[in-house]
C-alpha cells in the first residue's frame, strides 16, 4: 500500500470540482478507498426515515468522501 501525505486535523485545498479553491481541515482519511474527507466541501442532504429519538425524521447534510487527486496540503 503506498504513503498516504493526507492526516487528519490537515489544511488541504480543493483543488478539483465544485468546491474549487476551498480550504479546509481534513475530517478523515479512507486509505482503502484513496478518499479523505473534507469539512464543508462535498456536502449532500441525506434524507432521515423518522425513528423513536428523532420523531420527525428530515433532512442531515452529510460531508461525502473527495478523491485524493482532487486534494492538495496546504503549508500553514
Amino acid at each position: 500500500m503506498a504513503k498516504f501525505k493526507f492526516k487528519k486535523g490537515d489544511t488541504v485545498e480543493i483543488i478539483a470540482g465544485d468546491d474549487r479553491g476551498t480550504k479546509a481541515t481534513v475530517l478523515a482519511v479512507l486509505p482503502k478507498k484513496n478518499k479523505v474527507i473534507v469539512e464543508g466541501c462535498k456536502i449532500v442532504k441525506k434524507a432521515i426515515k423518522p425513528t423513536e429519538e428523532n420523531t420527525k425524521g428530515g433532512h442531515l447534510n452529510k460531508e461525502m468522501p473527495i478523491d485524493v487527486s482532487n486534494v492538495r496540503k496546504v503549508e500553514a
